[in-house]
């Protein structure tokens, strides 16, 4: 027997009072966006990551059923959801280097993007690195900013097609100000993480998986790039 793929959520959730749950979705992307800014520009509220993921692990359970219902599923293909997780992240370091970073120094001369990782690591920092990488970066965030917010994003639009990939851009914006301590460049080189991310979670039939290991296979690249020197 196949495995079940994560299925589009059915619009019989929407049926008996859509715009009852409409207001509950805008109020808790509002929320879930003060959290982020409150804490990445602010710095008045603790790390948003944790934070999201208990308040979506909630609200996705009450509401949704739980986290199967926005993907955390076995996909039917490992294989294919892998390929489109290494496309994605190829997707996103080529088009960081060549793209966006170019662009963005163009419109912010003289920035340099932050980076949570020191100028040097050691084999040991590096295997840390990957554990923290792999644990609350890939699927922490994961799980808060596409499994969580972008489906109350999309809530808003009656979980349409194009209310998901508006959610998409939406959520992408938060994620950029999810980085804000790498500046200005490092905002706009997130979002555009957050934009193909988003868009791997659609092309995958919103299976979670798949922007765990892209986000994972992602930082994986800047870890191996400092550890080799590569970024200097």
């Amino acid at each position: 027997m196949a495995t079940p793929e994560a299925a589009p959520i059915p619009p019989s959730n929407w049926a008996t009072n859509p715009a009852g749950r409409g207001w509950i979705s805008l109020f808790e992307f509002l929320l879930g966006s003060a959290i982020v800014i409150g804490h990445n520009v602010y710095h008045v509220v603790p790390n948003e990551v944790p934070i999201l993921f208990v308040i979506g692990w909630i609200s996705i359970r009450l509401r949704d059923g739980g986290w199967r219902a926005v993907g955390l599923v076995k996909p039917a293909s490992w294989r294919n959801t892998v390929f489109i997780a290494l496309a994605a992240a190829a997707v996103r370091i080529l088009g960081g280097i060549f793209a966006v970073e170019p662009l963005a120094h163009r419109i912010w001369r003289n920035t340099v993007e932050a980076s949570a990782i020191g100028g040097k690591l050691g084999v040991k920092d590096a295997l840390l690195w990957l554990g923290i990488i792999w644990t609350f970066a890939a699927f922490g965030e994961e799980m808060s900013y596409r499994g969580y917010l972008l489906t109350r994003a999309a809530d808003l639009g009656g979980r349409t097609q194009a209310a998901y990939w508006a959610a998409v851009i939406a959520v992408s914006v938060l994620f950029g100000y999810g980085h804000f301590y790498k500046g200005p460049t490092g905002v706009m080189d997130s979002a555009f993480a957050g934009l193909v991310l988003g868009a791997a979670y659609l092309l995958s039939r919103r299976n979670l998986w798949t922007c765990v290991l892209a986000h994972g296979f992602i930082d994986t690249f800047a870890i191996i790039a400092v550890l080799m020197g590569w970024n200097t």
